[in-house]
This record gives C-alpha cells, structure tokens and sequence, in this order.
C-alpha cells in the first residue's frame, strides 16, 4: 500500500509522527460511456459557453453562485491562503467512549503507521490507554483541501483513523418513525427473536461476495470473447406489499431459515415420527388380511377337489 497522508497526531505536548494508508478498496468494474452504434468513446470536453470554445485545465477556477445570480470567482490562490492549522497533524480534541459516536457519522477508514522509528514508544503508548479506557479519540484532520472531524481507535494491534461527518451534515430524521401505539404481542417478539436467531447461527461474514459484480465480470469476459453470456441465477423472490397476518409470516420466515440451515423444524420432526409409526401398523395389518385371504383360498380349492372326486 502506498501512504496518501504523512503528518502527526497531537495531544497536549505530545506528538507521533505517523502516515495514513487506506484501509478499505472497492472492486469496481471501471466501465466508460461509447456511442450504442459504433462503440466510439465518449469524452467530456471542458467548454466555455461564453467564449464557444474547449479551454484547458490550467485555465479552470472554482466559483460560487449565489441565489440572486451573483458568482463568486475562487481561484487556486485564494484557496491555498485559506487557514488549515489541522493540515499535517491529526490534532486530538477530546477522548470519548467507544459507543458514544453514532456510526452514521463514520466514513472513510485509514490505518496510521509510524513514520520514524521514534514514534513507535508513544504509539504503542497511546494504543493500549485508549483500550484500557475504553475509549476513541475524535480529532481533525485536512486530507486534501478539506477539514473533516476524524475517530482515532483501536483496530486489533493498530491505530485507524475513519473521517466523520460534521454534526450538521447529519440529517434529522423527524417525522420518518411510524406514527401511533402498536401492539406488540409477546409471542410475536418471542418469534422474531428466534428469526433473529436462526438467521445469525453459524453466520460468517467473509463468506460473502459481490454477486453482482462477478456477474458483470462473466459479462464483460463474454463479450470480449463473443460469447454469449451465460444466463444469471434464479430471479429474486418478490417482496410482498402487505403483510396481512404478521404471525404467520414471522413462523414461515422461521421454517424457511431452519430449511436453508439444514434442518427440519421441531413440529415436522415429530409429525415425521408419528406418520412412520401409522406406516408400520398399517403395514402389519396388510400382512394380516393377505395371509387371511391366502387361507380362504386354499379352503375354497380344498373342497372343489372332494366335490370333484
């Protein structure tokens, strides 16, 4: 991995020389717009409208419209005067605990090394007090152009640094939740809890993959090949619009899962048992009539024979 930030983390008189390198990768299928017809590239030209004419990148400057129709012209010069105190340095602001930070507020992740050999004492010295206390540490930190508030926590035997999201950049969610009482019966949550159960047992979340990607690759190879792409998977099942009787899609939703697990449900086992318990008698008392009619049989010929003679 290569570093994409080199800086320090602060707090109080201390400092740690660090770097940043990006925790997380997107495997994303790098697609460009062509013309339909004959598979010519599609480019975006940077045009001025006024002048009628392409202009290159070094001529491009930032601006800011305003309501009333005003511009505001920014150029590279004005944005580099802009103060950044927190530019090279990951300056500590308070320490909090581990549950305290919605998630929703949590963004991009990094993993902090230490950029000299120094740094790696007080490193460490800050990784095992932030674990022994249970706590993270938000900060703010300029990655590029922008500031943004950053959590510094504890990833197994490193630091990470994820950005967060200004608190006004979180929207408020009034006037989303459902409206009203509902009531909840206590076997209703008693099944969803086993739902819940059921759907987590034995559940490991590095078993899972990108089947819409591997698709698009199958796709993407076909065609480059000029084949024809072999047919997708079985079709998503609807989701239905209305559940009319929740109990009885919570008990399905539960059956389902233990057949996908592997498993029979309680009720059909025992429904299993009895059913091979009646299999077994009727078969016995099959037995019975057969060898009663075989007797008879033999009776019946018996006597021809002496009326014959």
């Amino acid at each position: 991995m290569r570093s994409s930030w080199k800086g320090a983390i602060t707090f109080g008189l201390v400092s740690i020389p660090v770097q940043l390198f990006p925790a997380t990768e997107e495997h994303n299928v790098p697609l460009h717009q062509v013309h339909e017809t004959d598979g010519g590239r599609i480019r975006l030209k940077r045009y001025c409208e006024l002048e009628e004419r392409e202009v290159p990148y070094k001529e491009i400057a930032k601006a800011y419209q305003a309501p009333d129709g005003r511009q505001a012209v920014l150029t590279d010069a004005d944005m580099a005067e802009l103060p950044l105190p927190s530019k090279k340095v990951i300056d500590v602001l308070a320490f909090v605990a581990d549950d305290e930070i919605d998630p929703l507020m949590l963004s991009k992740a990094y993993y902090l090394q230490t950029a000299t050999p120094a740094a790696a004492k007080p490193y460490v010295l800050l990784r095992e007090a932030l674990t022994k206390a249970g706590k993270s540490a938000v900060t703010k930190i300029t990655l590029r152009t922008r500031e943004s508030l950053a959590l510094l926590r504890v990833h197994d035997d490193i630091l990470i640094l994820q950005t967060m999201l200004w608190p006004d950049e979180v929207r408020a969610a009034d006037g989303l939740a459902p409206e009203g009482k509902f009531d909840i019966r206590p076997q209703e949550l008693k099944m969803a809890t086993s739902l819940m159960d059921t759907l987590s047992e034995d559940f490991d979340i590095q078993s899972l993959h990108d089947d819409y990607k591997e698709a698009l690759d199958s796709l993407v190879v076909a065609r480059l090949e000029g084949a024809e792409p072999v047919e997708g998977g079985e079709e998503a099942a609807a989701t239905p619009d209305n559940v009319v009787d929740l109990m009885a899609a919570l008990t399905a939703s539960v059956e389902a899962a233990n057949r996908s697990h592997g498993r029979a449900s309680a009720k059909k086992g025992t429904a299993r048992k009895s059913a091979a318990k009646k299999t077994s008698a009727g078969g016995s008392s099959g037995k019975g009539k057969s060898a009663s009619t075989a007797k008879k049989a033999a009776a019946k010929k018996t006597t021809r024979k002496r009326t014959s003679a």
